[in-house]
Parts: C-alpha cells; sequence; structure tokens
C-alpha cells in the first residue's frame, strides 16, 4: 500500500519531534481518511507533549479502542494509563480512576499480560503521595518486574524512579538517589518516549530540590536543558515543568532576571488548561525570585495565585511578611507551617525560615531550637547543602545569644559551602553575618571588608532588600560592644532612648505589645539595668544611636 505524502511527513516529523508539525500532518491526514491504530498514538503523543488536552484525550480513546477491537489488550493498557495521565493534567480525576477501571478489567483475566505494570504505576503514585512509602515502593518493584518481563524500557524506567522518591521520601537516601541516577542513566541513553522522559526528568530533579542535593539537581537540570532546547517544539505542560526547574537552577546560580522569565513562562504553559494541577509550584516559584529581588507586590501577587491553585506557600511567604514588616503575621505563618509536618525533609525546608523569623521576633529559644533540629537533620541526610543551612542558623543564633566567637566558626563553614556549591546569595547573606561577628569582637576592618564583599554580591544580583540592610549596617559606627543585644532589640532600644512608648514601638516596628514588652526584658536583663531610662543612658554611653 502506497504511504500519501503528507502521512510520510508526519511520521517523519514524529520520528524527529517536531510535535507540531506531527500533529497538524496527522490531524489533515485523519480529517480525510481515519488514520491507523499506530498514527492514532503518534498523534495523541505529539498532543500530549503540546499540552492540548482535549485533542489528546479524543484521540486516545480511538486508538484504545482500536487496540481492543483487535485483541491487543496490553497495547490498550498503554493507552489507558496515557489517557489517564491526560485526564489527571486536565483535573478530572473521576475520569482518570474511570479509565485505570476499565483497562483493570480488560486483562483481569490475562495474567501473562506484562502492560498490567502500567496500571500499577498510578497506584504506587498515589500510595506515595498518601505516605504510604514502603507500600508505595512494593508497587513500584512489581510494576519494574513486568516491566523488565516484557523488556519494555518505558515501564521499567517510570517504576524505578517512582522507587527511588519512595526511598528518598523514606530517608534512604543512597538507595533512593542511585535508582533515580538508575532511571536518568535510561533517560539520557535516548530511548525512551518523550512524555516519559518529561515526566522522569522532572520528578527525579525535584526529588534532588526535596533532599538539597544541589550539584545532582544541577547536573539533571543542564542535561534536561540541552534536551528541551534541542526540541524547540517541546511546548505545553510538559515544557512548563521543566521551566520550573530551570527557573530554580536559574535562581541558586545568581540569574534573577532569566530567572523570573522562565517561570512566567511556566505559569503561562500551565495555566491553558491542561497542567494546572502544577501550576502552583510555577506560581511560587516566580513569587519566590520576585521576593528576593524586593519586588512585595509581584511577590504577593504570585504566592496568592499558587495557593488559588492549591501549591504550598511556605516558607516564602512568612519571610515575605517579615521582609514586609510584619513580624507577627510571619511568626504565626511559619509556625503554623512547621507544626503541621513530620517528614524530615519537609521540616528541613522550613526550618532555615523558621530560625530567621524567631531571631527576628526575639524567640531566641525557639530559634535554638529550630537550629538544633535542623543540625540533627543535615547529620542524618549528609548533604552539604543542609550543612550548610545548619551552620548558618547556628552562627546566627550563636551571634544573636552575644557568642561571637563560635557563631563566627559555624558561619565561615556555612560560607564556604555555599560558596563550593556556587549559591552566591546564600554565600552573600552569611558574609554580612560574618562582618557582624567580627564587628562584635572588635574587629572593625574585617567586619568592614566582609560587608563590603556582601554588598558587591547583593548589588550584582539585585537583592534589594538584604543590600538595603548592609547598606544601613555600613552606615553606622562599628561598635565593639552591644551588650549581645540582636538586632530587633537594638531597634527597639534606640525607641525607648527617644521617649517612645511600647504602644508607639509597636506601632513603628509592626510588632504587637506584648513583642515589645518581650524585647523589653530581654534588654534590660543583658544589660544588666531595671528601668527604661538606665537601658537608654547605656545606649547613649555605647554610641548604639
Amino acid at each position: 500500500m502506497e504511504i500519501p505524502a503528507d502521512l510520510d511527513f508526519a511520521r517523519d516529523a514524529h520520528k524527529r519531534q517536531a510535535w507540531a508539525d506531527a500533529c497538524a500532518a496527522f490531524s489533515a491526514v485523519d480529517r480525510e481518511a481515519p488514520l491507523a491504530i499506530e498514527d492514532l498514538e503518534s498523534l495523541g503523543e505529539a498532543a500530549q507533549v503540546l499540552g492540548r488536552g482535549d485533542e489528546t484525550v479524543q484521540v486516545l480513546r480511538r486508538a484504545y479502542q482500536g487496540r481492543v477491537d483487535a485483541g491487543e489488550l496490553g497495547a490498550a493498557v498503554r493507552c489507558a494509563y496515557w489517557l489517564q495521565d491526560a485526564m489527571t493534567m486536565k483535573r478530572d480525576f473521576a475520569q482518570a480512576a474511570a479509565w485505570l477501571a476499565r483497562a483493570a478489567r480488560l486483562v483481569e483475566d490475562r495474567p501473562d499480560c506484562a502492560e498490567r505494570g502500567y496500571l500499577l504505576l498510578p497506584q504506587a503514585e498515589q500510595e506515595l503521595r498518601q505516605g504510604d512509602f514502603a507500600t508505595a515502593f512494593a508497587t513500584a518493584s512489581r510494576a519494574a518486574e513486568l516491566g523488565a518481563e516484557s523488556s519494555d524500557p518505558n515501564l521499567v524506567t517510570l517504576a524505578i524512579h517512582i522507587q527511588g522518591r519512595c526511598r528518598v521520601k523514606q530517608g534512604w537516601l543512597e538507595e533512593g538517589l542511585a535508582l533515580l541516577d538508575e532511571a536518568m542513566i535510561n533517560v539520557v541513553g535516548g530511548d525512551l518516549e518523550p512524555r516519559v522522559t518529561g515526566l522522569v526528568y522532572c520528578n527525579v530533579i525535584g526529588s534532588c530540590h526535596e533532599v538539597y542535593e544541589v550539584r545532582r539537581a544541577r547536573e539533571w537540570t543542564t542535561a534536561l536543558n540541552l534536551w528541551c532546547d534541542s526540541r524547540p517544539q517541546f511546548t505545553g505542560a510538559y515544557s512548563g515543568i521543566c521551566r520550573i526547574h530551570r527557573s530554580q537552577l536559574l535562581q541558586l546560580g545568581g540569574d534573577w532576571p532569566d530567572a523570573v522569565l522562565e517561570a512566567k513562562l511556566a505559569c503561562a504553559a500551565l495555566t491553558q488548561g491542561y497542567g494546572e494541577i502544577v501550576a502552583g509550584g510555577a506560581f511560587y516559584q516566580l513569587g519566590e525570585v520576585h521576593r528576593l529581588r524586593g519586588e512585595m507586590s509581584e511577590a504577593d501577587e504570585a504566592y496568592r495565585t499558587a495557593s488559588r491553585y492549591g501549591s504550598d506557600t511556605q516558607p516564602g511567604l512568612s519571610l515575605l511578611r517579615l521582609a514586609q514588616g510584619k513580624t507577627e503575621a510571619a511568626v504565626a505563618a511559619i509556625g503554623r507551617a512547621l507544626s503541621e509536618v513530620t517528614n524530615q525533609t519537609a521540616r528541613a525546608r522550613l526550618l532555615p525560615a523558621y530560625v530567621e523569623i524567631m531571631l527576628s521576633a526575639g524567640e531566641l529559644d525557639l530559634a535554638r531550637q529550630g537550629a538544633t533540629e535542623l543540625a540533627e537533620i543535615a547529620g542524618h541526610y549528609d548533604r552539604p547543602a543542609l550543612y550548610a543551612h545548619a551552620a548558618h542558623t547556628r552562627g546566627a543564633v550563636q551571634l544573636a545569644e552575644g557568642d561571637p566567637g563560635p557563631a563566627l566558626a559555624a558561619l565561615r563553614r556555612a560560607w564556604s559551602l555555599w560558596r563550593d556549591l556556587d549559591v552566591p546569595y546564600e554565600a552573600a547573606r552569611i558574609r554580612v553575618l560574618v562582618g557582624l561577628a567580627c564587628r562584635a569582637l572588635g574587629d572593625d576592618d574585617t567586619a568592614a571588608m566582609e560587608l563590603d564583599a556582601a554588598r558587591h554580591v547583593l548589588r550584582q544580583l539585585g537583592a534589594t532588600p538584604e543590600l538595603a540592610r548592609v547598606e544601613a549596617l555600613s552606615r553606622k559606627r562599628s561598635r565593639a560592644d552591644t551588650g549581645g543585644l540582636t538586632p530587633r532589640e537594638l531597634e527597639v532600644l534606640r525607641l525607648v532612648s527617644v521617649g517612645k512608648s511600647n504602644q508607639a514601638i509597636a506601632a513603628e516596628l509592626f510588632l504587637s505589645e506584648k513583642t515589645v514588652a518581650r524585647h523589653m526584658s530581654n534588654i534590660f536583663g543583658k544589660l544588666g539595668v531595671s528601668s527604661r531610662t538606665a537601658a537608654a543612658a547605656y545606649a547613649f554611653d555605647h554610641g548604639l544611636l
């Protein structure tokens, strides 16, 4: 049978992964005469990659029925798997479950059908989301076995990457990362379907970010970028998810303008009616970069949109409130968020912000507890980025407690780790604290150099809020003795020294009167005074105003 020219072109476009061309050409042929089953599946794949949800479902329904009519039940099960994936991306969860049930009934009397493994994948994903990691691992293991029996690299890779994510969630990090790497080796081999490639890439990178495996995340994101860039017609929801990770990598590396651009493109790609289930992650990432740049209203709107799409907005929203001077709101939000999670990796994601916010609120005991817990988690997971966060929080707490010597040692370690990981923003923030520790130790020259180095990096990054803080610190006269007061306590003391009441101080600093009273109690204890007048006198005598 002679192949029509347009069909020949469509198949060639699909082979080249020029999905827009393939979709247009297959559709044109199909309007003239119904496509064969294999061509329908190719059209469905192209439409799915492009994020055309309704078209994907329509085409794959036909392909499924064609496989059933031909008695090709294994191939029909594969169609059903991608149908449920498309419906899940459209948030049609009931229909997705119904298609899985239909496919399961199709092969319930066919224990020899290895494609049943595809029906186990959504089950394993659901068990993973519900926190039943051991059961999810077992389910994915069975799927991997079935994939191996049928020599199906797509099924094997999808199953292995779920196994790896389960082990990571369980805290068995080395085994989990080894399984994820095994899945990625299959991906970079180039023999998998593009839908599998995109899905595995994104989930593996997400797991790396989750456990602060920065180098691995950077390596796999670079590989993903090369894969995406070599396929200019890779658009739609899958590309949107990839852009989230690209934005995260750009943010870490300090290229914030491009990080904003990639996040905005991800938001656009995931809000076209297909992929909205993950759109919240794109808006959260957009909010993060806006916050770091000091674009507070834009960050606020991005976090709100992320919430509307079902994404968690912590710790970013709490840090935004802190930057806006709304300390009480920040304390309440980060405390609530931390109280709701028990998983160590989830708590590690929140604890650096928790410590920072509690220090700003004068809650030294709570900050110390958070830093201690983070150090324990870092010791368990043994990742450089987690050690860096732990050393940062420990040093910040020690500095706030008026113990600059040990603080300096911890902060130097944190800076070294962030520098080696090539994360300039975090490294610059550490240098600010190093400068303050040196100042407290009487080494004003080193303090000035550390603050100047931090200022240079922050200006390059466009980190407006942090830069403003450094500029303010640099304008102040170096002081060898602050009585061990925290920056917030110094702010309160300066307002007390000009005669302001607790109520007035609370209004100016966006605090509650209860928090101001707590700061005053800390100030009296640290300075060894018992009255506001004596505290003001200390401030004048020691040049703290």
